[in-house]
Protein backbone atom coordinates (compact mmCIF):
# COMPACT_ATOMS: atom_id res chain seq x y z
CA UNK A 1 0.00 0.00 0.00
CA UNK A 2 1.06 3.84 -0.43
CA UNK A 3 0.08 6.76 1.19
CA UNK A 4 -0.66 9.95 -0.44
CA UNK A 5 1.99 12.62 -0.71
CA UNK A 6 1.38 16.59 -0.21
CA UNK A 7 2.95 19.13 -2.54
CA UNK A 8 4.93 20.80 0.67
CA UNK A 9 6.10 17.33 1.32
CA UNK A 10 10.10 18.69 1.53
CA UNK A 11 8.88 22.06 3.53
CA UNK A 12 6.38 20.07 5.43
CA UNK A 13 8.69 17.54 7.13
CA UNK A 14 11.03 20.62 7.79
CA UNK A 15 9.09 22.18 9.42
CA UNK A 16 7.86 18.79 11.75
CA UNK A 17 11.70 18.75 12.85
CA UNK A 18 11.46 21.75 13.62
CA UNK A 19 9.15 21.38 16.50
CA UNK A 20 11.83 18.68 17.58
CA UNK A 21 9.32 16.92 19.62
CA UNK A 22 9.66 13.45 17.74
CA UNK A 23 10.85 10.68 19.32
CA UNK A 24 10.36 12.29 23.07
CA UNK A 25 8.67 10.59 26.17
CA UNK A 26 4.63 11.31 26.57
CA UNK A 27 3.63 14.43 27.96
CA UNK A 28 1.31 15.34 30.01
CA UNK A 29 -0.40 17.91 27.93
CA UNK A 30 -1.13 16.05 24.92
CA UNK A 31 -2.17 12.95 27.15
CA UNK A 32 -4.92 15.38 28.54
CA UNK A 33 -6.13 16.73 25.42
CA UNK A 34 -6.57 12.92 23.67
CA UNK A 35 -8.18 12.08 27.53
CA UNK A 36 -10.64 15.11 26.95
CA UNK A 37 -11.38 13.78 23.04
CA UNK A 38 -12.01 10.40 23.50
CA UNK A 39 -14.46 11.62 26.79
CA UNK A 40 -16.38 13.96 24.46
CA UNK A 41 -16.38 11.93 21.54
CA UNK A 42 -17.17 8.58 23.49
CA UNK A 43 -14.25 6.60 21.48
CA UNK A 44 -11.87 4.54 22.99
CA UNK A 45 -9.22 5.72 20.99
CA UNK A 46 -7.53 9.51 20.70
CA UNK A 47 -4.06 9.74 19.08
CA UNK A 48 -1.60 12.89 18.33
CA UNK A 49 -0.45 11.60 15.96
CA UNK A 50 2.87 13.16 13.63
CA UNK A 51 3.27 11.69 9.68
CA UNK A 52 6.98 11.40 9.47
CA UNK A 53 8.87 10.30 6.37
CA UNK A 54 8.09 7.02 6.79
CA UNK A 55 5.87 6.43 9.98
CA UNK A 56 2.87 8.11 11.78
CA UNK A 57 4.48 8.34 15.38
CA UNK A 58 2.00 9.31 18.58
CA UNK A 59 2.92 11.49 20.79
CA UNK A 60 -0.24 10.71 22.30
CA UNK A 61 -1.92 7.73 22.68
CA UNK A 62 -4.77 7.29 24.39
CA UNK A 63 -6.19 3.39 24.72
CA UNK A 64 -3.96 2.39 21.63
CA UNK A 65 -1.08 0.44 22.95
CA UNK A 66 1.80 1.41 19.71
CA UNK A 67 3.99 4.19 19.50
CA UNK A 68 4.00 4.11 15.45
CA UNK A 69 2.83 2.80 12.42
CA UNK A 70 4.37 2.76 9.13
CA UNK A 71 2.84 5.46 7.17
CA UNK A 72 1.67 3.87 3.62
CA UNK A 73 -0.74 2.20 6.36
CA UNK A 74 -1.79 5.40 8.01
CA UNK A 75 -5.26 6.68 8.17
CA UNK A 76 -3.65 10.01 9.06
CA UNK A 77 -1.56 10.38 5.93
CA UNK A 78 -5.02 11.50 4.19
CA UNK A 79 -6.08 13.12 6.54
CA UNK A 80 -3.26 15.43 6.22
CA UNK A 81 -3.97 16.58 2.72
CA UNK A 82 -6.42 19.33 3.28
CA UNK A 83 -7.71 21.14 5.97
CA UNK A 84 -10.84 19.70 7.20
CA UNK A 85 -12.18 16.84 9.02
CA UNK A 86 -11.74 13.29 7.58
CA UNK A 87 -14.64 10.95 8.38
CA UNK A 88 -14.52 7.27 7.72
CA UNK A 89 -17.85 5.97 8.96
CA UNK A 90 -17.45 2.76 7.63
CA UNK A 91 -13.67 1.80 6.93
CA UNK A 92 -14.72 -1.88 5.61
CA UNK A 93 -16.90 0.44 2.81
CA UNK A 94 -14.31 2.92 2.06
CA UNK A 95 -12.64 1.61 -1.19
CA UNK A 96 -9.23 3.86 0.21
CA UNK A 97 -9.02 1.30 3.37
CA UNK A 98 -10.96 -1.31 3.30
CA UNK A 99 -7.79 -3.46 2.23
CA UNK A 100 -5.88 -1.65 5.33
CA UNK A 101 -4.34 -4.51 7.59
CA UNK A 102 -5.42 -2.42 9.98
CA UNK A 103 -9.20 -2.46 9.29
CA UNK A 104 -8.83 -6.44 8.37
CA UNK A 105 -6.52 -6.63 11.47
CA UNK A 106 -5.96 -5.65 14.57
CA UNK A 107 -6.75 -3.18 16.02
CA UNK A 108 -9.96 -3.65 13.09
CA UNK A 109 -10.65 0.10 12.42
CA UNK A 110 -13.78 0.73 11.49
CA UNK A 111 -14.77 4.34 12.31
CA UNK A 112 -12.05 6.92 12.19
CA UNK A 113 -12.12 10.92 12.46
CA UNK A 114 -8.96 13.44 12.07
CA UNK A 115 -8.73 16.34 12.29
CA UNK A 116 -5.19 18.22 11.21
CA UNK A 117 -2.71 19.84 12.78
CA UNK A 118 -2.19 22.53 10.68
CA UNK A 119 0.89 24.78 12.04
CA UNK A 120 1.08 28.89 11.92
CA UNK A 121 3.05 28.70 8.72
CA UNK A 122 0.38 26.40 7.89
CA UNK A 123 1.74 23.09 7.23
CA UNK A 124 -0.19 19.99 8.04
CA UNK A 125 2.70 18.36 10.61
CA UNK A 126 -0.14 15.38 11.40
CA UNK A 127 -3.84 15.07 13.05
CA UNK A 128 -5.70 14.23 16.33
CA UNK A 129 -7.91 11.60 15.83
CA UNK A 130 -10.29 9.64 16.89
CA UNK A 131 -10.84 5.96 16.53
CA UNK A 132 -13.78 3.17 17.38
CA UNK A 133 -13.98 -0.23 16.22
CA UNK A 134 -17.35 -0.63 15.54
CA UNK A 135 -19.13 1.70 12.72
CA UNK A 136 -20.32 5.18 13.29
CA UNK A 137 -21.28 8.69 12.96
CA UNK A 138 -19.70 11.94 13.76
CA UNK A 139 -22.19 15.18 13.89
CA UNK A 140 -21.27 18.38 12.57
CA UNK A 141 -21.46 20.13 15.76
CA UNK A 142 -18.41 17.64 16.74
CA UNK A 143 -16.06 17.78 14.13
CA UNK A 144 -15.98 21.38 14.75
CA UNK A 145 -14.89 20.64 18.59
CA UNK A 146 -12.22 18.29 17.19
CA UNK A 147 -10.44 20.86 15.00
CA UNK A 148 -10.74 23.18 17.74
CA UNK A 149 -8.64 20.68 20.19
CA UNK A 150 -6.63 20.34 17.26
CA UNK A 151 -5.54 23.69 17.43
CA UNK A 152 -4.99 23.36 20.86
CA UNK A 153 -2.45 20.94 20.32
CA UNK A 154 -0.82 22.93 17.56
CA UNK A 155 -0.99 25.93 20.05
CA UNK A 156 1.02 23.55 23.16
CA UNK A 157 3.45 22.36 20.20
CA UNK A 158 4.38 26.36 19.67
CA UNK A 159 4.53 26.69 23.53
CA UNK A 160 6.87 23.88 23.99
CA UNK A 161 8.98 24.43 21.19
CA UNK A 162 9.72 27.96 22.28
CA UNK A 163 10.04 27.33 26.04
CA UNK A 164 12.71 24.72 24.32
CA UNK A 165 14.82 27.77 22.56
CA UNK A 166 14.35 30.19 25.67
CA UNK A 167 16.15 27.59 27.50
CA UNK A 168 18.97 27.45 24.97
CA UNK A 169 19.24 30.87 24.80
CA UNK A 170 19.54 31.30 28.23
CA UNK A 171 22.32 28.79 28.26
CA UNK A 172 24.21 29.81 25.42
CA UNK A 173 24.33 33.53 27.20
CA UNK A 174 25.26 31.78 30.19
CA UNK A 175 27.86 29.72 28.22
CA UNK A 176 29.00 33.14 26.31
CA UNK A 177 29.53 34.89 30.16
CA UNK A 178 31.53 32.32 31.72
CA UNK A 179 33.78 32.54 28.30
CA UNK A 180 33.77 36.07 28.85
CA UNK A 181 35.11 35.97 32.31
CA UNK A 182 37.70 32.99 32.03
CA UNK A 183 38.87 35.20 28.87
CA UNK A 184 39.45 38.15 31.41
CA UNK A 185 40.91 36.01 34.18
CA UNK A 186 43.56 34.80 31.68
CA UNK A 187 44.12 38.33 30.27
CA UNK A 188 44.81 39.16 33.95
CA UNK A 189 46.82 36.38 34.82
CA UNK A 190 49.33 37.07 31.64
CA UNK A 191 49.67 40.84 32.79
CA UNK A 192 50.89 39.36 36.12
CA UNK A 193 53.34 37.36 34.69
CA UNK A 194 54.21 39.21 31.54
CA UNK A 195 57.61 41.17 30.74
CA UNK A 196 55.99 44.42 31.73
CA UNK A 197 55.29 43.04 35.02
CA UNK A 198 58.70 42.17 35.54
CA UNK A 199 59.75 45.46 34.70
CA UNK A 200 57.12 47.31 37.06
CA UNK A 201 58.55 44.96 39.73
CA UNK A 202 62.21 45.91 38.81
CA UNK A 203 61.57 49.60 39.09
CA UNK A 204 59.78 49.61 42.57
CA UNK A 205 62.70 47.45 43.80
CA UNK A 206 64.76 49.99 42.64
CA UNK A 207 63.21 52.89 44.34
CA UNK A 208 62.61 50.84 47.55
CA UNK A 209 66.76 50.28 47.02
CA UNK A 210 67.58 54.06 46.92
CA UNK A 211 65.01 55.24 49.36
CA UNK A 212 66.89 52.93 51.81
CA UNK A 213 70.81 54.33 50.86
CA UNK A 214 71.78 56.76 53.90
Amino acid sequence: MTSPIPENETERLAALEGYEILDTPPEETFDRITRITAAYLNVPTVLVSLIDENRQWFKSHHGLDAEETPRNIAFCAHSILNDEVLVIEDAIKDKRFKDNPLVLGEPNIRFYAGAPLRTNEGFRVGTLCAIDYVPREITKAQELVLKDLAQVVVDEMELRIAGRKSAKEIAERKRLEEAHRESEERLKARRCSGPWSTIRRLKSTSRTSRGAIP
